[in-house]
């Protein structure tokens, strides 16, 4: 029974149905669920460091229903940005009901789309790549796909990796540093991938010249279906998509470093280079992304398996709430240096 907690994640893309239906009472509903009611819960709802047993890997039926509980995501993604679209186009929302829709369907493209992409992403079969890969589209990230497996999780807590926020660097700056970043180490590791092959850079092998086509023909396809309004309202909500996305990034490995070895190279990845969060909303919204040093150890562990690690550095709060002190550096700072020192000096 303790498995079917995972289905209160669908409680988001519901609440972003609801205020699709119902936009005069609904349309904020997914904003203040996620930076309201979830940070507010987790204050009285005690972290679990109880980890999973291993064997349920093992499991077929458990195999299926966690995976399924993935795959479901998929048509929920695309239905809430297509009705999102439709709603736009029909030009009948006032500008307080576009602003919260627009922010709660970008919130459904970074949980539910960039996220879900995330753990799709990591597994190694064909099917699962491609279904992550159109889950990245309506972000218009479909880069991610390159750079987080084949840059993040090599460079990660160091100077090469664009996703690893420095210490002192505010959100803000945080966010110019690694889209930008993070886009153009997509278009170096496929040029470098191409270039091993002997194939010419500029076809649709590169997977970077894919993507940027997909991207485009997706915005175009809006644009011809609807208008240009709803065009840029697409580009709105992957912009919320992304920024939801890289401030997931920014609390992950804020100032976390690994060292430089006499070889030149880094240390491996060790379990104290993610911060972790063991609060139980935050992880099953985020299908246990918060136990993130696990995740870093062993990539391909699905999500239901991933463990709580002792030497792992805790957040205070769960992801909804350090979501929202990150937005206020001098807080941020205020409570994230301490516990910075204290892990470094262990």
């Amino acid at each position: 029974m303790k498995d079917l907690k995972y289905l209160l994640a669908y409680i988001l893309p519901l609440s972003t149905i609801l205020g699709l239906y119902y936009p005069a009472k609904w349309a904020w509903f997914t904003v203040i669920l996620i930076f309201g009611i979830l940070p507010v819960l987790e204050l009285f709802m005690p972290a679990s460091t109880q980890n999973p047993h291993v064997l349920e890997e093992d499991s077929r039926s458990k195999r299926i229903f966690f995976t399924g509980l993935l795959y479901l995501n998929f048509p929920l993604l695309y239905g809430i940005v297509g009705a999102y679209l439709y709603r736009v186009g029909q030009n009948t929302l006032d500008q307080f009901e576009y602003l919260g829709l627009t922010l709660g369907v970008g919130i459904v493209v970074g949980a539910c789309g960039i996220n879900v992409a995330h753990e799709l992403g990591h597994r190694k079969d064909r099917f699962n790549q491609t279904l992550s890969k159109w889950m990245l589209l309506p972000a218009l990230y479909q880069h991610f796909f390159i750079e987080h497996n084949r840059g993040h999780h090599k460079n990660v807590a160091t100077p090469l990796d664009p996703a690893t926020a420095r210490y002192g660097e505010n959100l803000y700056a945080f966010w110019v540093r690694s889209i930008l970043n993070s886009w153009l180490h997509a278009w170096k590791l496929e040029f470098g991938r191409l270039r091993e092959l002997q194939v010419s850079l500029w076809t649709f092998k590169n997977a970077m010249v894919r993507f940027t086509f997909f991207n485009a023909a997706y915005l175009m396809a809006v644009f011809f279906l609807f208008n240009l309004h709803t065009m840029w309202a697409a580009v709105a909500v992957a912009t919320v998509g992304i920024l939801l996305l890289e401030t997931v990034n920014y609390l992950e490995h804020y100032g976390l470093k690994r060292q430089k070895l006499e070889s030149g190279h880094f240390e491996p990845v060790q379990a104290s280079h993610s911060w972790n969060s063991n609060h139980e909303l935050g992880r099953i919204f985020l299908y246990e992304l918060t136990r993130h040093s696990d995740h870093h150890y062993k990539s391909s562990r699905k999500y239901q398996i991933l463990r709580h690690l002792d030497e792992s550095p805790q957040l205070p709060f769960g992801y909804p709430t350090s979501l929202i002190i990150s937005l206020v550096p001098p807080l941020w700072f205020a409570l994230m240096h301490p516990l910075l020192h204290k892990t470094q000096n262990q």
